[in-house]
Parts: structure tokens; sequence; C-alpha cells
């Protein structure tokens, strides 16, 4: 029987657990983190990797991506999505029900854990889907980080917008219920009021502040009436976000991604539908409020919201485009240039795409380095800037909308379970990750 690979990392700036940066080593045995020390004497490890002048970080859990497999894989796959997320410092995932067929049965979670476990190189979990018919199967499936209800902008099994039948699901059970929040109903209304218009500016009016509160101060009302675990997705509304510092009880946390920080309506006007996605892109005053209710701890941590489509759907004329953009690849450094900016720390940004996570979830031995936990790991550069250059993703749909832009942060080296799983520019495809825990 082979001895498990040891990995012996020199020489790196750590961001230990209380935010504390240290110079020092960490050794790791099979796929467990053993030892991390000033310095490590005496190690006989198989793979040593000389980290002077890196950051090593808690490998990133992007806790909301859409990887498109079963049914979509034109537009991406469990295997291209997992080298994206290899390449850019992403080691687990959580993944949405909104694939063909829908993640709503036991069956359907375990077609995916299967394919997941043949051919993801990064750890990953799924959510079971709600529908109008499917309650026992929310009750009774596992494993799953949670209940994924789309409140509004989804059609078909998948879009419960009735109070009804949303308490329905409150009310029954104790897994954690993730809302993408939006009133369809209000966007039924002004998809009417804005009919005939093709600026793809006119989606965030259409799909409008108003429209995500109505829905989160919906979703917030039952979960307080049932005490249900709830978890507010891809937060975008200052209004929100206000709504949560007054009135946010301690089971309940949400989440916000790079794009609603960093991007705000002005980039219809440079990328079109490139910047078409749901919830849409908001005002720069949004930007402002999401900021500080993130450093705030009003909202917990963050999310990419990765869902790809092709370069010729973003072609065509809205409102016929759809809605979605890519993020695993860019969502780290994007963090860390601002972090560099001085818009936060990097052991805020540690904290909000690792341990924050991990602790929302209830995953086991993740978002740290700490002995004892999960040898996933990524090395960072913060010294060198180099732009997004869309020739370099390895994400299938082969764009960003953060194209150009100069940032720093690039992981080096990402290490999954004690694995290499990229490493200066080659991903290593015999990697792979394994199914989430959650407690």
């Amino acid at each position: 029987m082979s001895t498990p690979t040891s990995l012996l990392i020199r020489h790196a700036r750590i961001i230990l657990p209380n935010g504390e940066l240290m110079n020092g080593d960490v050794l790791t045995q099979g796929s467990t983190i053993v030892a991390v020390e000033t310095e490590i004497a005496n190690a006989q490890p198989t793979i040593e990797i000389d980290a002077q002048g890196l950051t090593l970080l808690p490998g990133v859990i992007d806790p909301q991506v859409h990887f498109r497999e079963p049914g979509l894989e034109h537009k991406e796959d469990l295997f291209t999505a997992s080298c994206a997320c290899a390449k850019g410092g992403v080691t687990s995932f959580l993944e949405m029900p909104n694939t063909r067929p829908l993640t709503t049965t036991q069956a359907a979670l375990d077609d995916k854990l299967q394919r997941a476990a043949s051919k993801c190189l990064v750890n990953y979990g799924f959510f079971i889907g709600a529908t109008a018919e499917n309650l026992p199967d929310l009750l009774s499936a596992q494993p799953t980080p949670g209940i994924k209800i789309f409140m509004g902008s989804m059609h078909g099994q998948l879009l419960v917008d009735q109070e009804e039948l949303l308490e329905r699901i409150f009310a029954q059970g104790e897994r954690l219920i993730a809302v993408h929040a939006e009133d369809q109903a209000r966007i039924n209304q002004r998809r009417q009021e804005f009919a005939g218009i093709e600026d793809p500016a006119i989606h965030s009016q259409i799909q409008d502040n108003q429209a995500a509160l109505l829905a989160t101060q919906l979703a917030l009302k039952l979960s307080k009436k049932y005490q249900r675990r709830l978890h507010i997705l891809h937060m975008s509304t200052a209004e929100e976000a206000e709504l949560l510092r007054q009135d946010k009880p301690s089971w309940v946390t949400a989440e916000v991604t790079p794009q609603h920080l960093l991007l705000n309506t002005s980039a219809y006007a440079s990328i079109g539908t490139l910047a078409q996605m749901n919830p849409p892109l908001r005002s720069p005053h949004d930007n402002e409020v999401l900021w500080q209710a993130l450093k705030d701890g009003v909202i917990d941590f963050i999310a990419t919201d990765h869902a790809p489509h092709t370069l010729e759907e973003k072609a065509q004329t809205y409102p016929n485009t759809p809605s979605g953009m890519p993020g695993v690849e860019t969502s780290l450094p994007l963090m860390l240039t601002a972090a560099q900016e001085g818009k936060c720390t990097v052991a805020q940004v540690v904290n909000w795409m690792s341990k924050a996570v991990a602790v929302a979830y209830g995953i086991p031995d993740k978002g740290e380095i700490t002995p004892g936990y999960d040898a996933d790991l990524v090395l960072v550069d913060l010294h060198n800037y180099r732009p997004v250059n869309r020739e370099e993703l390895l994400s299938k749909c082969g764009w960003s909308p953060f194209e150009g832009w100069n940032l720093t942060g690039w992981p080096v080296t990402t290490i999954v379970g004690g694995e290499i799983a990229y490493a200066h520019g080659q991903v290593n495809t015999q990697v792979r990750g394994k199914a989430l825990n959650f407690r």
C-alpha cells in the first residue's frame, strides 16, 4: 500500500485563523494539515514547495455556483468548471439545482454526486431544489447543504412564488433554506410596463430594488415565524442590507457577490448583455451600502453565483438574452485586489470566502489553516498584477465581465485534499475532490 503524499510548504506568509499573519511552514500528510510552525525541521515530505514571497490562504469555498451539468453542458460542465475553480483558488463549491433534469429528487442528487466523483478536481456539494410538490424529497434527500427556493426570476417547476407554498416548506423540517429573493409578481408587472425596450440596462429597472426587498421581507417573515434557518443568496440592494441591519435573527445569514460589490449599472454601457444577471446590477449607492454591510457582519460571506452562458447566447437581443456571468476564476483576485486597495483586509477576505462559509453550512474541518483541518490551501501572489484575459480562462464559456481588469492575488498553487490541483498555470486533471459533509 502506497504512503500518502506529504507536502511541506516553506517560507509562506500564512493567514492564521485569528486573522494574524505568520511567516512559516505548513506540513500536510495525506489530506490533512499536520503542522503549522515558524519552521518545520526534520520533515521528509514527498513534495516541498518554496513559497517565498507568497501568501498562504485556506482554499475558497464558493457557496453558490451553477455548473450546468447535466443537460446544459454546452455552457459548462463539472470538469471544466472544477478546472476553473482550481485555477481560481476555489477548493470546494455548492452547486444549484436548475440543471436538466432539475435536482429535485434523491435520484437526481445521486446522479450529480456520481458525476462529480468521476470528474471534479475540487470538493463538491449539491442543493436540492424546491417545487410545489416535492416536500418529501426536501425533508429526506442527502447529503445536501440545503434547500434552494427560487422565489422569482425563474420559470417552470422551480418557481415557488406563492406564500402558502413557501410557508409549507418553511413549516416542516429543520434543513437550511437558501432563497433567491425576487418578487415574481412585481417582475411580471414591470415586464409589461417596459415591454419592447431592447437596451439591456432596462433589466435593472424591471427587476428593481423593490422586487428584491419584497421577497427578502417575505422570506424573513416566514423564517422568524418558524425559527427556520434561512440564507439569503446574492443580496444586491441597499434596502435589503438595511432591513437585515435592523432585523437579523441569529439563524439568518446572507451573502453578496463580487459583481454586486464591484460592478453597477454603468457596466451595461461598456459590456452590454455580459452585465445582465439575476438579481441585476444596481447603483453605486448600493455598492457602497453592501460593502459596509459586509464589513459590519450584516452580510456574512461571498459567493460568485457563477452562471455561465455562451457568447452566442449573450449576443442575442434583450430580453432574449440569458442572465448570468462566470466568476470562480476571478473572485479571489478581485477581492484580494480590493484588499490591496484598502477596501478591506486580506484576513477579512479569508473569513468571507472560506471560514464563514464553512461555519454557516456546517462543513467540518474546512476554512482554516489549522492542524487537523483538511489540506485545502491556496498560495497567492499579492505583489504582481496582471489583467483578466479571455484567452487564459478555463471556464467553457470563455469570457468574463471583468475582462481587462488588472488584478493581484492570482493563485500560484491550489491544493485540494493535500494534492496539487493547480500550479504555475497548469491544472492537474488527475486530482479528484470529495463530496462535502454538512453537520
